[in-house]
């Protein structure tokens, strides 16, 4: 298969690190000219440093606020790929979440990327193309004890996927979400050293963590971001024009099949 997207233009928010970053690096290895998105610029620009050769452009904004994703169009106002990687997570005892907290896992993980899309929909359904992707994860439908907030938050991203790719039905654009499951981030391991201590080296905390945590996987490790990237690179191309609507599994595999 050949997965070229030259010509095309990409905006990864959240993408200075881990699966956004990986994302960026995949698409601008595909040809395409990638929006590097980061709160600041400073964490944009050492992004751009370590990502190397390709065709990125800055974009430093908070998309998470009405103003940063402003920001963010007036930066790269057109946009034939949108991939809705921003989020956040941490592990939060059920009862001791907040209202506060509530508001804030929505705000950044729901509200940023349907601001976002629409902008950018209606533009893409005028030019009969494009390609818009959320960055769900696992956790919208086996919801963890730790992190109930997180789990609601990626379940409202995948009924916000399915809603925008009615509304995007015969233009040519197609929307997806991607489900993500435990990925090897620098945020992870901190998450795991949390859950699992600090003393085992990290390996045998990997393996402690998915024994303990998430045993039901099958893949039995964390997942590469750039694995993560090549589906997302995938869907991103002319080559998966007749998949929209779907939530594509990068989980790991389940010994039971409960997931769509």
């Amino acid at each position: 298969m050949r997965l070229d997207l030259s010509g095309k233009t990409a905006l990864v928010t959240g993408s200075t690190q881990g699966i956004g970053r990986a994302i960026a690096a995949g698409l601008a290895a595909a040809g395409a000219r990638v929006g590097v998105n980061g709160r600041s610029t400073e964490s944009v620009d050492r992004a751009l440093a370590e990502l190397g050769e390709g065709d990125f452009v800055a974009v430093p904004a908070d998309v998470a606020t009405a103003d940063g994703a402003a920001a963010a169009l007036d930066l790269l106002p057109r946009v034939d790929i949108l991939i809705n990687n921003l989020g956040i997570f941490g592990a939060q005892a059920a009862l001791e979440i907040t209202d506060d907290d509530w508001r804030h896992y929505f705000e950044v993980n729901v509200l940023a990327a349907v601001r976002l899309t629409r902008e950018h929909l209606p533009r893409m359904r005028e030019r009969g193309w494009g390609r818009i992707q959320y960055i769900a994860s696992d956790s919208a439908v086996v919801t963890p004890t730790e992190m109930i907030h997180y789990g609601v938050s990626k379940t409202a991203l995948l009924a916000v996927s399915r809603g925008f790719a009615k509304e995007a039905a015969g233009s040519g654009v197609t929307v997806n979400s991607v489900i993500a499951g435990p990925t090897h981030t620098g945020g992870v391991e901190d998450f795991v050293r949390s859950l699992v201590g600090t003393d085992l080296p990290w390996d045998d905390a990997q393996r402690e963590f998915m024994l303990r945590h998430r045993p039901q996987s099958l893949l039995q490790r964390l997942i590469e971001p750039e694995e993560i990237a090549n589906m997302v690179v995938y869907l991103s191309s002319p080559l998966a024009s007749a998949t929209t609507g779907g939530a594509v599994r990068v989980d790991g595999g389940y010994v039971d099949a409960i997931l769509p």
